[in-house]
């Protein structure tokens, strides 16, 4: 992400960490706002508009004070980000993680971080490889790591970590992508599919695609509802990760599924 003009004032400043600056000034008056008033206002406009949206003139406007003034509180656009990225990580529910049970612990992550990502599309614009490590990410990194840190190393626990976070970020991205494309048709997904159905037959008839005729005739996978194929998934994730654990990680057996029933989650063709 890159500041505007208008967002410039501090960009000769010299470089220090948003978690590293003190919220309030050692001495003077207490500050008229904090630094969690301004990320929850960033967080409702990003939610209703996108997050090109929030900017320090609007998050002014929306909290009441000077756009100017704000700067004293989030030195830049990059610091908002931040604040605001480390402000939906916390909505992830790691509590009583790691619980002994491996399986449930990051089947329980990966419901939560689908369900922000769900919440706040606009996540999906905010390109950082490099992590800022605010409190509501070091919290996720301590207890979500800690679910595999008896079993393996800790080269191996990021390794995991990263297919399933992986996993999951890209289900999600595809999912809004192609809810976005459905609602850029002006059809629903029933009459889109239906749209597209002479020419599948077609193909089908052709003769010359024979894997693509048994997906289309055979695989039941596509006819799930989003959340049971997210499952599917997810469960294939985890047989993965427990194929690379030693077999004493592998928590008692609460009839834990690798397959959705079947029959019972899918939806007719």
């Amino acid at each position: 992400m890159y500041a505007t003009a208008e967002e410039e004032t501090v960009a000769d400043a010299e470089y220090m960490n948003i978690w590293m600056r003190p919220e309030r000034p050692a001495r003077g008056p207490k500050p008229a706002y904090s630094r969690a008033q301004i990320t929850e206002a960033a967080v409702r406009i990003a939610d209703a508009e996108g997050l090109e949206a929030a900017t320090m003139r609007r998050i002014a406007a929306e909290i009441g004070a000077g756009a100017m003034s704000l700067y004293r509180y989030v030195p830049s656009r990059d610091n908002l980000v931040e604040l605001m990225a480390d402000r939906l990580q916390g909505e992830i529910d790691v509590t009583g993680m790691p619980s002994g049970d491996w399986r449930a612990d990051l089947t329980r992550y990966a419901d939560g971080l689908r369900a922000m990502w769900l919440r706040h599309p606009w996540i999906a614009t905010v390109q950082r490889s490099l992590p800022s490590f605010g409190p509501n990410q070091l919290l996720l990194i301590e207890r979500l790591m800690g679910v595999l840190d008896a079993f393996v190393s800790i080269d191996e626990n990021l390794g995991l970590m990263a297919i399933l976070t992986g996993y999951v970020e890209g289900t999600v991205r595809e999912e809004m992508s192609s809810a976005q494309e459905v609602r850029r048709s002006g059809l629903s997904e029933s009459e889109w599919m239906a749209r597209s159905s002479p020419y599948v037959d077609r193909l089908v008839k052709s003769g010359e695609y024979p894997i693509f005729t048994k997906i289309v005739m055979e695989a039941r996978q596509p006819h799930l509802s989003r959340d049971d194929q997210f499952r599917y998934g997810l469960q294939r994730v985890l047989d993965c990760i427990a194929a690379a654990l030693p077999r004493a990680a592998e928590p008692p057996a609460r009839g834990h599924l690798a397959q959705p029933p079947p029959g019972r989650a899918a939806r007719p063709a």
